[in-house]
């Protein structure tokens, strides 16, 4: 059947602009796709090419954004700011360990594979291998530090407490408080090191924090979470569990200790030689022995200072940690042993032999004193 249309009726024309507009969305669709696997595929790497070897050189003192430039720049990596990223997010525990010197390679290597490379010294640099014990303190890390010809004590504690470390997950957890005597005390992760030589104080000190952050990982976060507790707590309780039981007796000595800090505890203070009352001159007691001497005498030490610290007087947890405890008393902070958890025990004492005696009450706590004496006086005499 024929239409009629009028004679000065024209034929409508479809307008072009849907059909560019789809050209276009279609067009971004592919590009946002292409840019995607171009980016999966640098992070994941593809072959990488033996006759490509490109030498990167890494300036000392470099960070990460100058790194990332860098091997953009000789065309190791295509996205820099994408590299910066990957670190960040999938690689913190890396960002302090990045080293500097000429570093070999390839076009095709894996983001991975990259890291890999820079966080591994390559070149030959004069270096000086410390070891740090569990327990060791922060004025006495400074001062190994000083006694090796790398920095000054001063210098050392100074960075350590000072400087921008946000670049690691602990740092940006570590509460306020201006009663503690060091902020870094608790997180210069003992263990064995090298450093080189000629280092900056600000590399000695993130190279400490880069192995917190790699020790101290999400299951601990989790079970923070789990016991309701903070870092500062998990890592101040540890110091005291270190000093106390190291790792034999740490975990039944860390229920002691959470059943002194429940609430509604019949004895709300951890009484920790450790850090206040000196029965030996002799015996490592952070306010005797690391306070006092910082401060030039016992009796220089600024009264809110030694009450933040003085176990005997202060409810609760004292201001901050006294030493850098190590990965098991980390552990035993967040896991107490159960049964004495449950049994309500709140005192322990130790004799020279280094048995330990666990009692729920005063009375069962002072037989256990009476029995340890007679062990060590049977030694002694």
């Amino acid at each position: 059947m024929a239409v009629y249309r009028a004679p000065d009726q024209a034929p409508k024309k479809k307008s072009p602009l849907g059909k560019i507009l789809l050209i276009v969305l279609v067009l971004l669709i592919a590009l946002a796709g292409l840019a995607a696997w171009t980016i999966t595929g640098e992070i994941g790497g593809r072959s990488a090419d033996p006759d490509q070897e490109i030498t990167v050189t890494v300036e000392q003192g470099s960070g990460l954004s100058a790194i990332a430039d860098s091997l953009g720049q000789a065309g190791v990596i295509r996205y820099p700011a994408v590299f910066k990223l990957y670190v960040k997010t999938q690689q913190s525990q890396a960002a302090g360990s990045l080293q500097y010197g000429d570093f070999k390679l390839y076009k095709g290597m894996s983001y991975e594979e990259i890291i890999q490379v820079l966080t591994t010294q390559t070149v030959w640099v004069e270096s000086v291998r410390l070891t740090f014990p569990e327990g060791t303190t922060a004025l006495d890390i400074a001062q190994q530090m000083e006694e090796a010809g790398l920095c000054t004590a001063e210098e050392f504690l100074e960075t350590a407490d000072n400087g921008d470390f946000s670049q690691f997950t602990f740092w940006n957890k570590i509460e306020d408080n201006d009663l503690r005597f060091f902020k870094c005390e608790g997180y210069l992760f003992p263990d064995t090191y090298d450093f080189a030589v000629d280092g900056e104080v600000y590399d000695y000190v993130a190279t400490f924090y880069a192995r917190f952050d790699e020790q101290v990982n999400q299951e601990l976060y989790d079970r923070m979470d789990e016991m309701g507790m903070s870092l500062s707590d998990t890592i101040t309780l540890a110091s005291f569990v270190q000093e106390e039981a190291g790792n034999e007796e740490g975990a039944k000595v860390s229920a002691v200790f959470h059943n002194r800090l429940a609430e509604g505890s019949p004895y709300p203070r951890l009484e920790s030689n450790a850090s206040s009352y000196v029965q030996d001159p002799e015996d490592n007691n952070y306010l005797y022995n690391w306070i006092a001497g910082y401060y030039g005498g016992f009796e220089n030490i600024p009264p809110e200072k030694y009450a933040a610290y003085n176990t005997y007087s202060c409810e609760g947890l004292p201001a901050g940690p006294i030493s850098n405890p190590g990965f098991e008393a980390i552990k035993a902070a967040l896991w107490p042993d159960e049964e004495y958890l449950a049994g309500g025990y709140y005192f322990f004492v130790t004799d020279l032999t280094g048995k330990y005696y666990y009692g729920k009450t005063d009375a069962e706590h002072a037989a256990n004193i009476d029995e340890a004496w007679k062990v060590n006086a049977s030694l002694n005499g």
